[in-house]
């Protein structure tokens, strides 16, 4: 049975028993309505692209060089493959996920402690487009030994100005793999850089 989860709530990651392996984290979100005056031109969709931060116990990245540090729409699977990017979604249209990274906790090197999940919009800036603009963003996470959701997050807050979103992260305690919801805005991330130094 699936968890909902409130900000700043963490869940394990343990099954019962034991077994939890392979994970599919699904981030979501739609675009709110927008007003469009008599002669004006069609507003551009809103590219969010969704990227894995990848951090070490002190929770800075594991390397300088972005390929080795984050997986995302140009990079789409880490070197040890434990974590694979399913490609990118331009619009967000549709229902369900928008887009997917599947982690394989089993196959996560040592080194790294903790995957930081994040979205931002393209071209924000230059768009002028921000979350104040999205509505129904979520993050979930579904077990994919049975294919039943283990936990979601919708975010509900009110991120107008926001650019980037650190939305949750899956990180290890001992042993132990668990879930945070984190939900924080970030301000300037038309690239994803700026979320990148977030972590440096």
């Amino acid at each position: 049975m699936s968890v909902n989860l409130k900000k700043g709530e963490k869940i394990s990651l343990v099954k019962p028993g034991g077994g939890l392996k392979k994970v599919r984290v699904g981030l979501g979100w739609d675009e709110a309505a927008r007003k469009r005056g008599l002669f004006s031109l069609k507003p551009k969709d809103i590219d969010c692209d969704a990227s894995v931060i990848l951090c070490g116990e002190d929770g800075k990245i594991i390397s300088p060089d972005v390929k080795r540090c984050c997986v995302y729409f140009g990079n789409l699977r880490d070197t040890s493959g434990a974590i694979v990017h399913a490609g990118d979604n331009l619009t967000g249209g549709g229902e369900g996920d928008d887009e997917q990274i599947t982690v394989d906790l089993s196959l996560i090197p040592p080194g790294i402690a903790r995957l930081v999940f994040v979205v931002n919009i393209y071209d924000a800036g230059v768009r002028r487009q921000h979350f104040g603009m999205i509505r129904n963003a979520f993050i979930r996470l579904v077990d994919l030994g049975n294919n039943s959701e283990i936990c979601r997050f919708n975010l509900t807050e009110d991120y107008t100005g926001m650019t980037g979103l650190v939305v949750g992260e899956i990180y290890r305690r001992g042993d132990e793999w668990k879930f945070n919801a984190v939900g924080q805005g970030v301000a300037e991330a038309s690239r994803l850089a700026s979320l990148i130094d977030l972590y440096r």
